[in-house]
């Protein structure tokens, strides 16, 4: 045994083992914040079920580990416990209302510098370059993991805004049908919000936090307004607009829904056509990349061998 271990290179097996640690650190850092803004994601949804009357599905518990607990002090460390409004609207447009998203976020964003810049170092360290090239080289990797959180907070973002583009249309129907048989809107709001629950919960959460500002005491209007702004969804806008006309003007409810919802049944359809006629563009670069030269390797591939044989036998 010894002598194995004599043979073994510890100059090099040393900065491999250094890499391969601070890889696993990193990836259970990343794992730990994705767990931590998904748990305070359910807690808020939760709270809002609760205020709102609705039954709590049964969850597992999610323990906050030691992990979260120092992202979060790292990251108040840091915030001074301070967070700018632009990062709060934007993690609340991604979905994470918690009392400590910012903080982990924070947190996360300065544990990924540091493990980037630590892996970058050992890295390039042994490389044959100038001090220059070294430096950006060190720069770089500490630099793409530090805007991973953001990367993926922006993911998320426009994750649950399609998720509301899709399923708004749906919602005002529902809303013009609830409305046309008689209910009132706030009822109609209630039992559309209950619904959307199985098929699209961020549109369903975000419709109970706009109810449980109107039952605070909010405006509609301005019910509306903050749900619009939390979730960045431009057609929730919209929506607020009609129903803020029809109300002041005293035009029919339901007939403003069923305008509406065949004007965003139409712009589903015409993006959906935009994005068929961008897909042949699109696919250009990976056929000229990969499919064109492998079909040209297939094709003149026996010629050009036959050619070289008879090349070679002259």
């Amino acid at each position: 045994m010894w002598e194995y271990l004599d043979r073994i290179n510890l100059d090099t097996l040393g900065p491999q083992l250094i890499v391969g640690v601070l890889a696993f650190v990193a990836v259970i850092f990343i794992g730990a914040t994705v767990l931590f803004w998904r748990e305070q994601r359910r807690k808020a949804a939760a709270k809002r079920l609760r205020s709102t009357g609705a039954p709590e599905a049964p969850q597992p518990v999610i323990r906050e580990s030691r992990i979260l607990r120092s992202l979060e002090r790292i990251g108040n460390y840091v915030s001074h416990g301070r967070a700018s409004t632009g990062l709060w609207e934007q993690l609340i447009r991604a979905g994470y209302m918690g009392r400590g998203a910012t903080a982990v976020y924070t947190g996360a964003k300065i544990v990924l510098f540091a493990v980037g810049i630590t892996v970058a170092v050992v890295l390039v360290w042994d490389m044959e370059a100038d001090m220059t090239r070294k430096f950006m080289l060190i720069t770089l990797g500490g630099a793409v993991p530090f805007f991973m959180p953001n990367w993926f907070v922006r993911f998320q973002e426009r994750k649950r805004q399609e998720e509301i583009r899709q399923f708004l249309p749906d919602a005002v129907d529902l809303l013009e049908i609830c409305v046309s048989s008689g209910i009132g809107l706030d009822m109609a709001w209630n039992m559309v919000s209950a619904e959307l629950h199985h098929v699209s919960p961020v549109l369903g959460n975000a419709m109970d936090l706009s109810n449980f500002e109107i039952h605070l005491g909010v405006s509609r209007t301005q019910a509306m307004r903050n749900m619009s702004i939390r979730t960045g969804a431009e057609s929730l806008s919209s929506l607020a607009a009609i129903l803020v006309q029809s109300e002041r003007f005293g035009t029919s409810v339901a007939t403003a829904l069923q305008e509406f919802a065949g004007w965003m049944r139409e712009e589903r359809n015409l993006t959906a056509e935009e994005k068929a006629e961008k897909l042949p563009v699109k696919l250009i670069f990976p056929m000229t990349l990969f499919i064109f030269p492998a079909i040209l390797v297939v094709a003149t591939g026996p010629a050009w061998i036959a050619l070289f044989r008879a090349l070679g036998g002259m």
